[in-house]
């Protein structure tokens, strides 16, 4: 193989839900807190900043929570967000044993605030499967934007020729291409065998 690098991104790729809607889905019949006024109240007015690295999770949810949810506890919430928030692709793993076993590197990129970067770095193991880890919240910048993709590479220490990148989402797949990466769009019914092959032959 000619890349040194393969970066893949979590959300959508590395972790997929069962459920279309997302972790959220049950959220009200499960916690007695609407999906919807969790969005309004916290997602849509405080995200940018908590995803960006500008603010802690808790430290913008608290208050909205104890406004919205007083009967639900901070950890609580959390706890249930991230542990139904984290349903590995098994099979891509195992896709990705050897390629990292064969002396390419491994490297997660993705859009995480500080404490879901940890979570899933630590406590779902995936520190076990890859290199290294760049996210939004530690880079200050978050996909599609250029300034993301060029700290990822100035972190890692690969040129753009050297990486090959996988995401579920069409505009980071053509962010990183206009910056010189190889890149693919994962959707699952493609091995990586196949994107990887098709991107050498370019």
């Amino acid at each position: 193989m000619r890349f040194k690098a393969v970066m893949v991104d979590v959300d959508g790729v590395v972790i997929v839900h069962p459920d279309p809607q997302g972790w959220a889905h049950h959220l009200e019949r499960d916690l007695g807190l609407s999906s919807e006024a969790l969005q309004n109240a916290f997602f849509r007015r405080h995200w940018q900043d908590v995803i960006l690295g500008r603010a802690a999770l808790r430290e913008r949810l608290s208050p909205v929570l104890a406004e919205i949810a007083p009967h639900l506890s901070l950890e609580r919430l959390v706890r249930y967000w991230f542990e139904n928030d984290a349903h590995l692709d098994r099979d891509l793993l195992a896709q990705l044993a050897p390629i990292r076993a064969g002396g390419v590197e491994l490297h997660l990129a993705t859009v995480q605030e500080h404490e879901r970067a940890r979570y899933i770095w630590n406590e779902l193991a995936l520190n076990q499967h890859f290199d290294d880890l760049h996210y939004a919240a530690e880079i200050g910048w978050a996909k599609p934007d250029a300034s993301f993709f060029r700290a990822v590479e100035a972190k890692a220490g690969f040129s753009p020729a050297e990486i090959f990148f996988v995401d579920d989402k069409q505009a980071n797949v053509d962010a990183a291409r206009a910056l010189g990466w190889s890149a693919a769009l994962w959707d699952g019914t493609r091995s990586l065998a196949v994107l990887i092959a098709e991107a050498e032959r370019r």
